[in-house]
């Protein structure tokens, strides 16, 4: 079977992050992006984790109103680096907690807590839990590895052969990252990290996986790819990305690496400039071109259908008019995803003004122009047709059914 799954949310118990995350809110909006296995975020806050229980669990799979959830966390080391903890049972959740002991001085009270260890000793701690590791959104500027690592083995020592997984972050895909050999061998996931259940938000960024059957043994298996395998990573264009070129923390003015070196990183305004994804890529580069090591899947570009509503008719993604279009779309074609790639534009057009009809047809088209975020700001997209001077030839976007 094939499947969608964003394995890297947060609940309602983590900083800065919606009220509305609540397991069966989370579980309807995923069912409406098209997304079938959903991370839990935050299993090991124990208000979440009684909201979880009471989900019906199978083989290691939660679930609740025909979605599925895997047992999962975030946390951040004594570097600052965070990484994206897998739990195959509750029983793994508190044998890691047991293991941290006192090392957290907020494991109660933040979904995505502090530990003061190490990536070596929380690698070592997963995998006495028999859990799955791997670097969260490696490349954000601000709490990623290679924000303060030159390279995995510098953050998880002896434990590197343990890591199962890098998760690309929403500035990165597999053209970027392909670019650095040490990570030929590793699996790529592209996730939402998803803070509320606002579809610009959860399920933005997903992976496609081949399994027999929705369970941990499958989804351990696809991680590694053992007879199993993830089959296409989908995200936004790393372009969109809130730290994708170099930029002003407050201005969001933007410099080339050359230019902020010279600055010494600060702006003209006199705030930070934060190295974008862009350029941290540029300087881990072993490749001038990306290599793609022959299991690496193909990576779709997709632009969440509430942002191309919102482009439409120039509004918000989170405004009620767009809601209402969005959900147009999606209760005539079961889900976001088959409303914005599968189904042919006419249907589409007998749903929804033209004005969003062709916003859609000209995202399929590849004409979306995006002036590319940094600092902290996500880019902006545009749709060509509405600005012709703008407007460059681009190969035409594939369908999901493509892949």
């Amino acid at each position: 079977m094939i499947i969608n799954a964003d394995l890297h949310i947060h609940s309602r118990f983590s900083g800065a992050t919606s009220q509305k995350m609540r397991i069966k809110k989370i579980a309807r909006e995923s069912k409406k992006k098209g997304i079938r296995l959903i991370a839990t975020g935050d299993c090991l806050h124990s208000g979440w984790l009684e909201e979880i229980k009471e989900c019906e669990e199978r083989n290691g799979i939660f679930e609740v109103d025909d979605a599925s959830f895997v047992l999962s966390t975030e946390v951040e080391d004594s570097k600052r680096v965070h990484h994206l903890i897998l739990f195959p049972s509750l029983s793994s959740v508190k044998d890691f907690k047991d293991g941290v002991g006192g090392r957290s001085p907020n494991i109660e009270s933040d979904g995505r807590p502090n530990l003061r260890m190490d990536g070596l000793e929380i690698a070592q701690l997963a995998k006495d839990a028999d859990a799955l590791i791997g670097p969260a959104h490696a490349f954000t500027p601000w709490t990623a590895l290679y924000a303060y690592h030159d390279s995995l083995n510098d953050c998880y020592k002896d434990m590197i052969d343990y890591v199962s997984f890098i998760e690309l972050g929403l500035s990165a895909d597999s053209g970027y990252a392909d670019r650095i050999a040490e990570l030929q061998d590793m699996t790529f996931l592209s996730n939402s990290d998803a803070h509320s259940p606002y579809p610009s938000r959860l399920g933005r960024e997903f992976n496609r996986f081949e399994l027999e059957e929705i369970s941990w043994k499958e989804l351990k298996k696809a991680l590694s790819r053992r007879s199993r395998k993830v089959v296409l990573n989908v995200g936004i264009p790393p372009q969109e990305g809130k730290y994708n070129e170099s930029a002003c923390i407050s201005c969001y003015r933007h410099y080339s690496l050359r230019e902020a070196i010279a600055r010494r990183w600060i702006c003209q305004c006199g705030k930070k400039i934060k190295k974008g994804v862009k350029d941290r890529i540029e300087e881990l580069a072993t490749y001038e071109e990306p290599h793609h090591p022959i299991h690496r899947p193909p990576y779709m570009h997709l632009i969440p259908l509430a942002e191309i509503i919102a482009t439409a008719i120039r509004s918000s993604p989170f405004t009620k008019v767009v809601m209402k279009r969005w959900e147009e779309l999606v209760d005539a074609f079961g889900s976001e995803i088959r409303a914005l790639i599968d189904v042919n534009i006419e249907d589409i057009a007998t749903m929804t003004p033209p004005v969003v009809a062709n916003a859609i047809k000209a995202f399929r088209e590849n004409k979306i122009i995006i002036s590319p975020g940094g600092g902290g700001k996500y880019g902006e997209i545009r749709i060509s047709e509405m600005e012709k001077e703008m407007e460059i030839p681009r190969e035409k976007q594939k369908s999901l059914l493509d892949f």
